[in-house]
């Protein structure tokens, strides 16, 4: 029996992504001159392909199908995401110099999406081989034994930060591999090296690309009046910016968006900043469309579907006896948890935004289809959970 607990609880969030998608796109359809069900139809198809994904891969039997499948996940998408740069600009258009999606007529994929999903099962199923029975190790022999998927790391670093331009797909999936060297046993040390080490290259990153630079300026520019207002020494003061850019208007629109819904919010469709003065409202900033249409209570909602998520995922792992299926649940709970993590301290101004789509809930249909193809693999494994 699959867990119909996550089952459910997916849905519902796609159910919610659906309506709002029809809500919070208003004023893209009206300024675009779109049909008013544009959005609303390219969305439910999405949702339509990751239910039936759902359906279908949760019937499969795991021990005949899964790695296969994630396999192939792996490697086509990544092979993909380095064939892109080469496409003619029919298929793939360049947008500031970065080639993100694969066009093919009115669709489009964003390979990354998919690529995420197979790099977890990369983890899960390498490390199930050659790490998890090997014990304790020395300092130098985790070294040796983490270097091969540090340097698949860092080729995926410089096809996905560096020639597609997305530092934060980059930032969710580091994240997701060094939480996943602790459940494959390495060491806290290690854990602190890796973290020192990231660190370091994420300011590299960002010092190499005015964009960023310029990004982080801007969120600077709406944050320092308050981490200043604790340190009000004279020499602080130098660290001032006065910057105005795009995001710092995105971000203070989103936090009155959230603001202007109260607890109960002001209705479906009745949203004001929809109307022109937050952009991307439907995807990046979906959190705060709900916020204001449904209020702190409605926000609270979604965000327990979505920990319950990725709870009835580690709960799902805890039941395996498979570490391949362990792991993998646990590496979908991870990308979940820390895109829905990045993507409401971005919109709230706590870091910069990154571009990071709300799981299950962002107008996208490549992170939609990616997730259920992902959640159809749990539960295809879920089928083979102990019973206590």
């Amino acid at each position: 029996m699959i867990d119909r607990p996550l089952f459910i609880a997916v849905m519902f969030l796609l159910a919610i992504s659906l309506m709002m998608t029809y809500s919070l796109s208003v004023y893209t359809v009206v300024h675009f001159e779109y049909n008013s069900w544009h959005f609303f139809a390219r969305q439910l198809m999405a949702v339509t392909l990751g239910f039936l994904s759902i359906i279908i891969l949760s019937r499969f039997d795991p021990d005949r199908w899964f790695i296969p499948l994630g396999i192939s996940i792996f490697i086509f998408f990544f092979i993909l995401m380095f064939a892109m740069q080469f496409f003619p600009s029919s298929i793939v258009r360049s947008v500031g110099g970065a080639k993100r999606w694969i066009h093919a007529g009115p669709l489009s994929i964003a390979p990354v999406e998919f690529f995420k999903i197979g790099f977890v099962f990369f983890l899960a199923w390498s490390f199930s081989r050659k790490l998890l029975n090997r014990g304790k190790m020395e300092f130098i022999e985790e070294i040796r034994a983490f270097s091969p998927y540090l340097a698949v790391f860092l080729i995926a670093v410089i096809l996905i930060a560096i020639l597609q331009k997305d530092l934060g797909q980059v930032v969710v999936v580091g994240a997701t591999l060094m939480i996943m060297f602790i459940f494959a046993g390495s060491s806290f040390r290690f854990f602190l090296t890796l973290m020192l080490g990231g660190a370091v290259a994420f300011v590299g990153l960002i010092v190499a690309a005015p964009h960023r630079i310029e990004r982080v300026k801007g969120w600077w520019a709406g944050v320092q009046d308050t981490i200043l207002a604790i340190f009000p020494f004279e020499n602080m003061q130098s660290l001032r910016v006065d910057v105005v850019t795009k995001e710092p208007y995105q971000v203070s629109n989103s936090l009155n968006a959230i603001n202007n819904g109260g607890y109960f919010g002001v209705g479906l469709g009745n949203g004001q900043f929809k109307l022109g003065y937050l952009s991307d409202v439907h995807t990046d900033f979906i959190l705060s469309g709900i916020a204001e249409e449904f209020g702190f209570f409605g926000l609270l909602i979604v965000t327990f579907a979505m920990l319950f998520i990725i709870f009835r995922l580690f709960k799902i792992a805890a039941k395996l006896t498979n570490p391949v299926y362990y792991l993998f649940c646990i590496g979908v709970a991870l990308l979940i948890g820390f895109a829905f993590v990045m993507n409401s301290f971005g919109i709230s101004g706590i870091t910069p935004v990154k571009g990071i789509a709300v799981p299950f809930l962002s107008y996208g249909g490549s992170q939609i289809l990616s997730l259920c193809i992902a959640i159809g693999m749990v539960l295809m494994v879920s089928k083979k959970r102990y019973q206590g």
